[in-house]
């Protein structure tokens, strides 16, 4: 795969490439794995001086698939798709890597999707992973190189994510609020999170966008990426998601997993520069649920 790039001041190949954020690992893999770097269409090494106007191309060789990844057949929800990115819709039910309790995962259907497709990178690179029971929009990038460069947007706080939940509590809830409290591991279980000052810095923001009662919908957004966040800090409050035993939700209004949807994800395409913006709506057992409440208030 190539990539161009156009010269804004004198320097060496590397450095001018490190601020396309091209790492020394990805210049090795170039180097000893069958890439190559091209100055105005002249093969040249990482410390070739660079002139203001020259065009840079570097050809990065391609990935080949993990043997540990096994390939699973599932139809996928794919909302967008190029050569560097692919947005789904992953369904509730699937975990987003394989683990020891879990190998049907959204992992192992985008590796089968990119053999079926004969891709030429068939590593699978995840830049926004949910839970298992969270349904809604999952990010992917198609290379390392694109990985490197959204996860750099990442660190930055830079790719926005948004949820909708269900939430309920006995107590009152603002309608607009930031949760701003550090997550640390519960101290007998290696799955769950708790609230704890030797925890993790961790904020979330919400609004409440309809009420039925002692139930709201909320709009969420994540400033941090702790495992359970939102989950943990709307437990914290008083107001646990419906359907979320694992936390104190409310098991009683028809919803078989935690209310969780997201619904919003928003990222910068770091070669175009355009701004990508994806929505979608929510899900049927949302649906459902809200229908019910609706009736009943």
């Amino acid at each position: 795969m190539r990539f161009e790039f156009v010269v804004d001041r004198r320097c060496k190949v590397k450095t001018f490439l490190k601020g396309h954020d091209v790492s020394k690992a990805l210049l090795a893999k170039v180097k000893f794995k069958g890439g190559n770097i091209w100055v105005n269409g002249v093969e040249q090494n990482a410390i070739y001086l660079l002139d203001v106007g020259d065009v840079v191309s570097i050809d990065i060789p391609d990935e080949e698939s993990h043997e540990t990844l096994q390939p699973v057949a599932q139809d996928l929800d794919i909302v967008y798709e190029d050569d560097n990115f692919m947005v789904i819709n992953k369904p509730f039910g699937f975990a987003s890597i394989p683990s020891v309790l879990h190998s049907n995962t959204i992992a192992n259907f985008v590796k089968h999707y990119y053999l079926a497709n004969n891709y030429p990178n068939k590593q699978v690179h995840i830049v926004t992973r949910l839970d298992r029971d969270t349904s809604g929009l999952m990010l992917f990038a198609k290379h390392g190189y694109a990985h490197a460069r959204l996860d750099k947007q990442l660190q930055a706080k830079a790719i926005e994510k948004r949820y909708f939940a269900l939430v309920s509590g006995t107590g009152h809830l603002e309608p607009k609020g930031e949760i701003i409290a550090p997550i640390a591991r519960d101290e007998d279980s290696m799955i769950t999170r708790r609230v704890h000052k030797s925890g993790k810095y961790a904020h979330t923001s919400y609004e409440i966008v309809e009420s039925f009662g002692d139930v709201h919908l909320v709009d969420i957004r994540l400033h941090t990426g702790r495992t359970h966040q939102i989950r943990v800090h709307f437990s914290h409050i008083g107001f646990p998601l419906l359907g979320d035993d694992l936390y104190g939700g409310r098991m009683d209004c028809g919803i078989e997993r935690q209310a969780l949807h997201c619904h919003y994800l928003h990222f910068t395409n770091p070669y175009t520069k355009n701004e990508m913006i994806f929505e979608n709506g929510l899900t049927d057992d949302f649906e459902s649920v809200i229908i019910d409440l609706q009736k009943n208030r």
